[in-house]
């Protein structure tokens, strides 16, 4: 085997795909086909798998994937230290996001990148924190931002973030729902006697909800589980129910006047923002440098508003 072998079986096991890993390298499909036979009978086993969902890996072909991201990753950062790249990193860095998340911080840290990095292309892959979280255990992504800690031991994470969570409804109130004036002070306890609308149990943000609620000895009135959060909001705005989300993604709709909300007491409820990155394998230059500029861009998002309900955390001893 060789590396451009190992590129070309990473990039077909990434892409569930022969044509799309063909079109991503820029090579015919037949000759793609030809590497992965070579390999295959250098080794003496089967590496891949046609299923209905694809091609994926079989058990040897996982020992080679796993294996094969390590060496490409000690080969990259071998290639960063001969070429004297240390003050001017160059290379791809792969960033997981939740779409809240991606949807504030996406564009002021791409813009960042562009300005202060022009030699690093940075690649931003959204998805459900859960996904973004099991793309980092598979070596798919090199940093994440996530809703929560992670208590594996090849990903380390640092809180950068502390985002407040807000209760909200409709410009007018629903029937038999007694609510104190727009922006005093409601219980968890009062709350979860509306009728909710809330994301659905396999959410991060559900979790934190009920998760809260059993340790106040309460039980959520939920109504309706939709994953959405425009679809939420729209729901809530056509009177169908309440709802608790982060502060930020109602507070445009807050302001239009087409949602009222309340602060959460009794306890207060927040969630934290997580900067993680694996710790099994080495780190880029690249890498290194658009993790320092994530934290950077977050706490600036806070510190300014434009991340609305979000405070900056003191700096955590890693």
């Amino acid at each position: 085997m060789d590396i451009r072998q190992l590129r070309y079986f990473v990039a077909i096991a990434e892409q569930g795909s022969f044509s799309r890993a063909a079109a991503l390298l820029h090579i015919a499909q037949p000759a793609l086909s030809l590497h992965v036979r070579n390999m295959e009978a250098d080794l003496g086993t089967s590496l891949l798998f046609r299923s209905p969902k694809g091609v994926v890996p079989t058990e040897a072909g996982e020992i080679l994937l796993r294996n094969a991201r390590v060496i490409l990753d000690q080969l990259a950062i071998t290639e960063e230290e001969i070429r004297g790249h240390d003050n001017d990193p160059g290379g791809e860095v792969r960033l997981g996001l939740p779409g809240t998340i991606s949807q504030i911080l996406a564009v002021p840290l791409i813009t960042a990148a562009r300005m202060r990095y022009p030699r690093v292309k940075l690649r931003i892959a959204e998805a459900m924190s859960g996904f973004v979280l099991e793309w980092m255990r598979d070596a798919r992504i090199d940093l994440a931002v996530l809703y929560r800690d992670v208590t594996d031991s090849g990903i380390a994470t640092v809180r950068i973030l502390e985002e407040e969570l807000s209760f909200f409804g409709p410009d007018q109130p629903l029937a038999d729902v007694d609510l104190p004036a727009e922006g005093t002070p409601v219980s968890y306890a009062s709350i979860a006697q509306t009728p909710l609308i809330l994301p659905g149990e396999a959410h991060g943000l559900r979790e934190l909800l009920e998760r809260q609620a059993l340790a106040s000895g309460i039980e959520l009135n939920t109504v309706i589980d939709v994953d959405s959060y425009s679809n939420i909001k729209e729901l809530v705005s056509s009177r169908f129910g309440y709802s608790i989300l982060p502060l930020n993604a109602i507070a445009r709709e807050v302001a239009a006047g087409k949602l009222k909300s309340w602060p959460i007491t009794r306890p207060t409820i927040q969630r934290s923002i997580h900067l993680a990155h694996a710790v099994g394998r080495p780190m880029t230059n690249a890498v290194a440098a658009i993790e320092a500029l994530a934290r950077e861009v977050l706490r600036d998002l806070a510190r300014t508003g434009r991340w609305v309900g979000a405070k900056i955390l003191p700096v955590e001893t890693e």
